[in-house]
């Protein structure tokens, strides 16, 4: 528990030199016990705003919340948020306080934080619990401080951080604060879309989403309407043990957590409901799902405010989910020409997590092929093989000599590509040349 950074420390020292009380709190603390490096230092103290300034003049501060009694303090490099003590009003907006009041009492400051392993301080004196973190901590707990409804009613961004922080820890909810998230999954719709973006992609690429999402699918609900039809929706068919969105989460939690990779694999199914189709025999088929749920997972995508390289990566890897494997060279260079190297490796991956999170389990014939494509496409790479238009040994000028224009060029060259990617060509200049020069013919 003393490992701390000294850049922090030195901070903390300087407002007790100074006077004030002053300790680390929050997540460093709680990071701390658990015997990980803290990557965010925040400091509470009873020093009011003006006089962190004037305690801190040694340091770079910047004045990022006055007006809520935190100043940031850069000490040798490293951001240490410092805040007055403070006790809360009301929350009308269900998102920030109406007014804050300092306070000189760290109870008093402790008493208004989300849950109880991040109410923990520590100083000089050791670790300061006022509210059972440790004890929550030690028995792997997410627990609110005082009334969870209450926590719940006054922050609803607090919901997403309680099941993010179970996600990433691996930890239980207790029951009481599991209801008041239930209870208040309806109140995300006052957040701004790009904080429940940011907390929702950290829950869903944590080691412990799979849980997470399949105890709160209300939630994920709230989040990813889409996704709705599929909670509970039977497949009525033997290769599948489990409903669409338990199958789709059990997906996710199978691929390496890449936000694309793990969006795609939640959203790789969304297109199923709608398509559903009972055959005579009273089996469920789902044809052009994937099809079906570019669109949704796409329309999703965007209320999520993500990049545009992440939401294309996503929408290829569901609309290819279903792309049979060929296991041969022909079938590897093919499609990492086209997709490229991330992109085929990850498509891969998540044709095996959908077929592993299945009933019956996937049975090494099964899996046999998939290993293959990946292991060509490794040997492929390795060989240096042409993948792209830039080793390719002709190019747009070669096109435009023989006589080639416009589209025509683009498209005679991924043409040859292909065909040099599968094998079928050699990459030779001679040769695609000369290949090039059929495209003139009528």
């Amino acid at each position: 528990m003393t490992n701390w950074d000294s850049r922090a420390l030195a901070v903390v020292q300087q407002l007790r030199r100074s006077g004030h009380q002053a300790v680390l709190v929050g997540g460093c603390v709680r990071d701390s016990l658990l015997s990980i490096p803290p990557h965010d230092y925040d400091v509470t103290t009873s020093a009011l705003p003006w006089e962190i300034l004037s305690c801190c003049a040694g340091f770079p501060c910047l004045n990022t919340g006055l007006k809520h009694g935190t100043v940031t303090v850069l000490s040798g490099g490293l951001s240490v948020e410092v805040t007055t003590f403070r006790r809360e009003g009301s929350y009308s907006d269900h998102r920030h306080p109406d007014q804050v009041e300092f306070t000189s009492d760290l109870t008093d400051d402790l008493a208004r934080r989300d849950f109880t392993i991040n109410a923990m301080a520590w100083g000089p004196e050791g670790l300061i619990d006022r509210f059972g973190g440790q004890e929550d901590l030690n028995a792997r707990l997410i627990r609110c401080v005082g009334d969870p409804d209450r926590r719940m009613e006054e922050d609803a961004l607090r919901l997403l951080r309680g099941l993010r922080l179970a996600g990433q820890l691996r930890f239980t909810i207790h029951p009481d604060t599991a209801d008041a998230i239930h209870g208040h999954a309806s109140q995300l719709s006052m957040v701004a879309w790009e904080r429940i973006s940011a907390e929702f992609l950290r829950l869903l690429c944590s080691p412990g989403a799979e849980q997470v999402l399949l105890d709160f699918p209300d939630v994920v609900t709230q989040i990813l309407p889409e996704l709705g039809p599929a909670v509970g929706f039977d497949q009525r068919n033997p290769h599948h043990r489990w409903d669409v969105y338990t199958h789709s989460v059990k997906t996710a939690a199978l691929v390496p957590p890449s936000p694309a990779l793990r969006l795609a694999a939640l959203l790789h199914d969304v297109g199923k409901p709608a398509s559903f189709f009972l055959d005579e025999r009273g089996i469920g088929h789902f044809y052009g799902h994937d099809r079906l749920g570019v669109p949704l997972a796409e329309r999703a995508m965007a209320r999520l405010r993500l990049d545009n390289a992440t939401r294309e990566r996503a929408a290829i890897l569901i609309s290819r989910h279903h792309l049979p494997v060929e296991p041969t060279r022909r079938w590897a260079g093919r499609w990492l020409s086209r997709l490229g190297e991330e992109c085929f490796f990850q498509l891969l991956a998540l044709k095996g997590a959908d077929a592993s999170a299945c009933a019956p389990p996937l049975k090494a014939e099964e899996s046999a092929p998939l290993e293959r494509a990946e292991a060509l496409g490794r040997q492929l790479l390795e060989e240096n093989a042409c993948l792209s238009l830039r080793t390719l040994a002709v190019n747009g000028h070669d096109a435009l000599k023989v006589g080639l224009a416009g589209p025509q060029i683009g498209q005679a060259l991924h043409e040859l590509l292909d065909h040099v990617a599968q094998g079928e060509l050699p990459n030779e200049r001679s040769a695609l040349l000369s290949a090039l020069e059929r495209y003139l013919s009528p």
